[in-house]
């Protein structure tokens, strides 16, 4: 145990090294310093938002940072990036947290006094640090399972004849997982719609994987619903074990993953929160707070319904980062 921790702090300790190397000493003329925290990177939504971050910090001549912590339960990992934010002399911090009461009342001890910006999920304080927060991007995801239900009761309204449906929402520590699941159940009463098993693990494909293969395997599974990873992988075991025009898809959020699926025919119906346009005015309220200038401090895009006949290309351009796009951990701006 002893030999874990001292490898833990010698690799902590090395880390702070080269966030201060990279600090280094900042003038009135330097670019601006953003810090951006993620829960993980190992889906394309957290894709596109950083794509929306890392272009409008270019364009917005910012120092961009970017640390992610490996997944929603890796709760310690993500205090230590908030930590390693501060030493890095960020001018703010933005945080997609992997728990919203993760820094309820400990993000000054954090943070310092470095203003706080929440992106995407929900970021809790108490009174004493609710001065730091100052600026949250990100929608109700209570909506996005809304419209979910709403899609599955326009098709199967009461006395149509029972559907039945295997949800796989994700990771039950997931910020977002019980809002979604409150949507859906309030949208699909009054309906045919039967949840007839709920599936949980972390949004990793071969997880989500063996989770799909339990639905499939079951003769009364109607529908898979779940989160975009689950959905991905629901394409290619549908195709394997000759179901696919036994099961129907719908996705509870968009992926690049999920979109093809669209394209194709193959998902039914997704809705999407532009992950690319919060991304991009997460860096605009940063930026709009550190020049002094006027914001509106709670931001929410729209939440756009997509099926294979509504694709609008404006609204996949503010959802999707590029195809050829990959994770980018530091933009610098300095000449």
């Amino acid at each position: 145990m002893s030999l874990i921790s001292a490898t833990k702090k010698r690799a902590l300790y090395f880390t702070a090294l080269l966030f201060a190397a990279f600090a280094g000493q900042a003038n009135a003329n330097d670019p601006l310093r953003v810090c951006a925290i993620y829960p993980h990177l190992k889906d394309s939504y957290w894709l596109s938002v950083n794509y929306g971050m890392v272009d409008e910090a270019r364009k917005q001549n910012v120092d961009l940072r970017v640390l992610e912590a490996g997944g929603y339960l890796n709760l310690e990992k993500q205090k230590e990036h908030l930590s390693l934010c501060s030493l890095w002399g960020a001018d703010a911090i933005i945080i997609g947290t992997v728990a919203p009461d993760l820094f309820y009342d400990s993000l000054k001890q954090y943070s310092g006094s470095i203003p706080i910006f929440a992106t995407v999920n929900k970021l809790l304080v108490d009174q004493k640090d609710q001065s730091l927060l100052k600026g949250e991007v990100g929608v109700d995801w209570y909506w996005m399972g809304y419209y979910t239900g709403e899609y599955l009761k326009s098709k199967h309204p009461k006395g149509s004849g029972i559907a039945n449906v295997a949800l796989l929402p994700g990771p039950k520590s997931s910020g977002g997982t019980k809002p979604v699941l409150q949507g859906l159940y309030s949208a699909i009463k009054e309906s045919d719609i039967r949840i007839i098993e709920t599936l949980w693990a972390d949004n990793d494909k071969e997880l989500q994987r063996n989770l799909v293969q339990a639905a499939i395997d079951n003769p009364d599974t109607d529908y898979i619903v779940g989160s975009a990873v689950a959905i991905e992988a629901a394409i290619s075991e549908l195709r394997s074990a000759n179901k696919i025009d036994d099961i129907g898809l719908v996705s509870t959020y968009l992926s690049h993953g999920v979109y093809r699926g669209l394209l194709r025919h193959r998902v039914e119906f997704a809705p999407t929160d532009k992950m690319v346009l919060q991304g991009r005015l997460s860096i605009r309220q940063a930026v709009s707070y550190l020049a002094g200038k006027e914001y509106d401090k709670i931001q929410a895009p729209i939440i756009e319904s997509l099926t294979p006949n509504s694709l609008n290309p404006k609204v996949i351009e503010q959802s999707l980062s590029p195809s050829e796009y990959r994770p980018t951990f530091y933009v610098y701006n300095k000449e």
